[in-house]
């Protein structure tokens, strides 16, 4: 079932108070004593959502939904808080090539850079990288985490505008036929050393391409103001 992220006051409320409380009772809950039809309704809602559940002594308890849900948020704002995505970026080579993505989609649209996605939940990061090597390139092969990135990019005014965690990948031994151009993107084989002359490239990419020349997993930071979003 998908949860709203955005929920009532009241709603917030009860999901906050259940998060510090094994259970409550509807007087305990409701605290500001709302009128009690106005409070049973949000009761209901949360229980429809299956956000809540009613005990047998009458309190109410989260469901392991709402425990999950209740936990994303800031208990002193009452807001879901919003955190870095996930993904993975892949270093595809073969001999001296290296695959290059051109993005057909908005952010940065016509940009040049790797193979990327995001993690699904509940995937592992070497599972996404798998499926997102057959999604956008239709190959297959051997993917060795070589980096991760904690990558912000924020406008001239410094307001972030995208704020990501990257599991980067080097993609060896590949297989099978390259999808050259989807309704998304578009690939090409490029000369390693010729990667950096191409037009409109992340900001990031002398760094990744440099990974390859480790043997050591890196970890790095960067935070880059950016046009073209």
């Amino acid at each position: 079932m998908m949860i709203k992220t955005e929920l009532h006051e009241i709603q917030r409320n009860i999901l906050v108070a259940l998060l510090i409380n094994k259970s409550c009772h509807f007087s305990k809950l409701n605290s500001d004593k709302l009128p009690t039809d106005q409070f049973s309704f949000h009761i209901r809602e949360l229980i429809k959502g299956n956000l809540i559940t009613k005990l047998d002594d009458g309190s109410y308890q989260l469901t392991t939904e709402g425990k999950e849900f209740a936990n994303r948020f800031d208990t002193d704002s009452k807001h879901v808080e919003r955190q870095p995505k996930s993904g993975v970026v892949l270093l595809v080579t073969e001999g001296s090539k290296i695959l290059v993505h051109q993005r057909l989609k908005h952010p940065y649209y016509g940009f040049h850079g790797f193979i990327s996605g995001k993690i699904r939940f509940g995937e592992s990061v070497a599972e996404t990288a798998k499926r997102e090597l057959a999604e956008e390139s239709g190959l297959t092969g051997k993917v060795q985490l070589i980096g991760i990135e904690h990558k912000t990019d924020c406008d001239e005014a410094g307001t972030v505008l995208e704020d990501k965690f990257f599991y980067i990948f080097q993609v060896s031994e590949t297989r099978g036929k390259l999808q050259e151009q989807f309704d998304q993107g578009k690939n090409i084989w490029v000369e390693r050393d010729r990667v950096l002359k191409l037009p409109d490239l992340f900001n990031d990419i002398e760094q990744m391409l440099g990974l390859l020349d480790k043997k050591d997993i890196s970890f790095f930071e960067n935070r880059f103001k950016v046009s073209g979003f």
